[in-house]
């Protein structure tokens, strides 16, 4: 299995400015790559692949103008080469919209550098174009006996350096059956996650703990004169504090994540069923819109995704109109409205008390079972055009594994 694992570092003045060049010599190919390829198709209706970009990278660096690109490493614009046509193929395959132009300000600055790009022997980590080794601090060992095969350097906006090491892990690898086969878990905002089983896992809302912090920083940012020195510390110190948001909300999912597909502490479970979430759609509600978005349900689901196929579990998604918290799990009454603020009831049919989000965790762990048994993600009744009553349930494919997003 093929694991990246990611180190900060710290650059020397020398790296430093070394590796911003090939940051912006990297963005520059990426966006003449791009604009060439665009005009061919709107004058010419003519696609430009992969080999005639290299070829125009190699004439541009024989022009005066763009003479500089030959100062840095051919490796990372080459990679940006091969990245933007993996954005084209997916952008007509559908999978994806149109490439677009990369930002000075805006877009993650990296570079990536294949195995002939750098050297890495006995913990010491040399680029191309590099005399020093870069100064990296192991938070955690590499595979044993494993050497990276592609290395990429990256700064985030709060000016910290980290170098992602692609390597292959033999200790990802399929767990055993496990005796608990399925588990629904309902994400929400007063519990981030409700197992099926009961359990509630807190919400941090980190966003909201730090929210004063953040606040002081950008009026501070906002007092400052623009295109000052001043100005771009502010900015810097407000980029830091929400690179501690987002640090902290990912460390956390992570330990959920993880100990929700493999830990030992609690019964593993083979299946794991979410609910389809149109996160769109609710971050429209400017009421709960912060709330969502510290919460951070996309990201937990794509942990739970690669992890579940990482250690041999399969992911069930819901589809996103199964009226998960309508319904009670007890007898199977469903209701039309239930306002948000209701948040346990007695339903009048059985007598039996629900929580509002241990009823929608128990519907989703049975709809799981439904597409265990019958291979078929059950979708809710719907009417007819008519407006008579649906007599029959629609079925679609069965969203066992990895789902598309």
């Amino acid at each position: 299995m093929k694991r990246a694992l990611k180190y900060r570092f710290y650059p020397t003045d020398e790296q430093a400015a070394e590796l911003s060049r090939t940051f912006g010599c990297v963005r520059l190919v990426y966006n003449k790559a791009l604009e060439a390829r665009t005009i061919a198709w709107v004058q010419e209706s003519r696609r430009i692949g992969y080999a005639e970009s290299s070829a125009l990278l190699t004439g541009w660096k024989k022009t005066e103008e763009l003479a500089f690109l030959g100062e840095v490493s051919c490796v990372p614009l080459q990679q940006a080469l091969r990245h933007l046509q993996g954005a084209f193929v997916n952008f007509w395959a559908k999978r994806a919209g149109y490439p677009r132009f990369k930002s000075r300000k805006k877009s993650r600055l990296s570079a990536e550098y294949t195995r002939s790009a750098f050297t890495f022997r006995d913990g010491v980590l040399r680029l191309a174009k590099m005399a020093e080794p870069l100064d990296i601090v192991w938070s955690r060992p590499l595979p044993e006996g494993v050497e990276p095969s592609t290395v990429t350097v990256s700064r985030d906006s709060a000016g910290r350096w980290f170098v992602s090491m692609l390597c292959e892990d033999a200790s990802v690898r399929a767990l055993p059956p496990a005796p608990n086969p399925i588990v629904g878990v309902d994400a929400g905002i007063t519990a981030l996650v409700t197992l099926s089983t009961g359990e509630k896992v807190e919400n941090p809302r980190f966003e909201k703990q730090d929210r004063e912090r953040l606040a002081r920083a950008q009026r501070e940012l906002a007092r400052k004169q623009k295109g000052s020195k001043n100005r771009e510390k502010a900015r810097v110190k407000v980029a830091r504090v929400h690179a501690r948001i987002a640090d902290r909300r990912r460390d956390h999912l992570h330990q959920l994540t993880t100990r929700l597909v493999r830990e030992t502490a609690v019964p593993i479970n083979r299946v794991i069923v979410i609910e389809d979430l149109a996160m769109r759609n609710m971050l429209g509600n400017h009421t709960l819109a912060c709330a969502i978005s510290d919460a951070a349900w996309c990201e937990l689901r794509r942990q739970l995704e690669y992890k579940c196929a990482w250690y041999g579990r399969d992911l069930i998604v819901v589809d996103r109109f199964h009226p998960s918290s309508k319904t009670y799990s007890a007898c199977g009454h469903r209701v039309s409205v239930l306002p948000l603020d209701v948040r346990e009831w007695t339903c009048a049919g059985c007598g039996a008390v629900h929580d509002r989000d241990v009823n929608a965790a128990r519907n989703l762990e049975a709809a799981g079972l439904a597409v265990i048994a019958c291979g078929a993600g059950v979708r809710p009744q719907r009417k007819p055009p008519g407006g008579h009553s649906a007599t029959k349930q629609e079925t679609q494919p069965a969203t066992v594994g990895l789902p598309a997003l």
